[in-house]
């Protein structure tokens, strides 16, 4: 009877961590497919993330944060490029994501010119105020401004003459209010439900540049936002002596303006928040992972790494100290002890074209989920 019943538990694990994977890899393409055209500012990305990641939530049993709503409704101006992206080099048209990227602050301009050169890299339309510069890789962002000129970025390994013509017609939008917002959901606590641990990713990412061209951002940031909905949908299913909370914030990708907002409109007491872990590029992991504050709290650093040496879940953990390199970083300038995340090795696209799910391995997603499950317990002294 012993053995059927360690076999029985064996079987359940087993069916439970495959179902996991299965609901991680659909979720993280989900995530990235075209419908959320990179879950930015064109295309109603964004909106359309956060209708899909509130009705997770509430699939979940989560509750509203602050018991009314999961949005955490907030505005801030972007830099946007919704239609037009159309760029020719000496009579080439290139390939926009792929030959070459629009600097993201940027004014839209349709024109024809000659390129002056001006060093190795940069060559200048004097006329219709157009810089093109060569680049080793082509990596995008988000902006809150418009210059008063265009900068292109050329893939440098396109380059076996010199540029010296361009034609573009570059559409751009400015949107000085552009609405978004947080989604916040908690499981309360059984015991002791005035003490918090915090799950933190951003769900944003860079969305389109023109109307063909989006960044699917599948480890940037995705597999955060599986991850953390993992963890979520897991203490839904078995509460714990502490609340356990789950911010997924927008506007990272601009500037940490989702988890700004929060830090300053904060929905639940900054003070009751026992630690807090940021998720942020959650894709990897064969190298490890980093800790970036693990210098700041030495405690709660010794106390993962026991935990991972004794689960064996990942081949190294790598200690960072401060840095205001994710979301993590505003609450800790707040007083609230934060660990940012993030896994290492593998593939190395990064807010480019080539950042998709079908090349994302979620190597250590699994043990990941592992070593943080057992790392709470140790914060909420479940375990020696």
């Amino acid at each position: 009877m012993k053995l059927k019943l360690i076999s029985l538990f064996l079987l359940i694990s087993i069916s439970a961590s495959a179902q996991d994977i299965i609901f991680a890899r659909k979720t993280l393409d989900t995530l990235t497919s075209p419908y959320f055209w990179g879950r930015g500012y064109t295309n109603n990305g964004m909106h359309k993330a956060a209708e899909f990641l509130t009705q997770q939530f509430k699939s979940y049993g989560l509750v509203p944060m602050d018991g009314k709503k999961f949005i955490q409704n907030f505005s801030y101006s972007v830099n946007t490029f919704p239609g037009k992206m159309d760029v020719s080099i000496n009579g080439v048209a290139l390939i926009p994501g792929k030959d070459f990227i629009v600097s993201p602050d940027s004014k839209g301009i349709k024109g024809s010119g000659k390129l002056i050169q001006r060093d190795n890299t940069h060559f200048i339309d004097t006329v219709n105020r157009i810089t093109v510069s060569l680049k080793k890789k082509l990596t995008w962002s988000a902006e809150q401004r418009v210059l008063d000129h265009t900068i292109i970025e050329l893939d440098k390994s396109l380059t076996t003459i010199t540029p010296a013509t361009i034609k573009v017609n570059i559409e751009n939008k400015f949107v000085d209010n552009f609405k978004t917002g947080n989604i916040c959901g908690v499981i309360k606590g059984i015991v002791k439900p005035d003490s918090v641990i915090v799950f933190t990713a951003h769900y944003d990412h860079l969305g389109g540049m023109g109307s063909k061209t989006y960044f699917p951002g599948a480890n940037d940031n995705a597999s955060g936002v599986v991850q953390l909905l993992t963890m979520a949908k897991y203490y839904a299913a078995h509460p714990q002596p502490y609340t356990m909370a789950f911010i997924l914030f927008a506007g990272e990708e601009a500037g940490l303006l989702g988890s700004k907002y929060f830090t300053e409109h904060p929905l639940l007491q900054l003070k009751s928040i026992r630690f807090l872990v940021n998720l942020d590029m959650e894709g990897t992991g064969i190298d490890g992972i980093t800790v970036v504050n693990a210098t700041v709290y030495p405690k709660e650093f010794a106390m993962l790494k026991q935990v991972n040496e004794k689960g064996k879940y990942l081949v190294k953990i790598n200690s960072r100290g401060k840095a205001p390199n994710s979301d993590h970083y505003l609450f800790t300038e707040k007083g609230v002890p934060a660990f940012f995340m993030y896994t290492l090795g593998g593939i190395q696209a990064y807010h480019d074209i080539y950042d998709i799910s079908a090349t994302l391995p979620l190597t250590e997603y699994e043990n990941l989920f592992n070593l943080l499950i057992r790392f709470n317990d140790g914060l909420m002294n479940k375990i020696n």
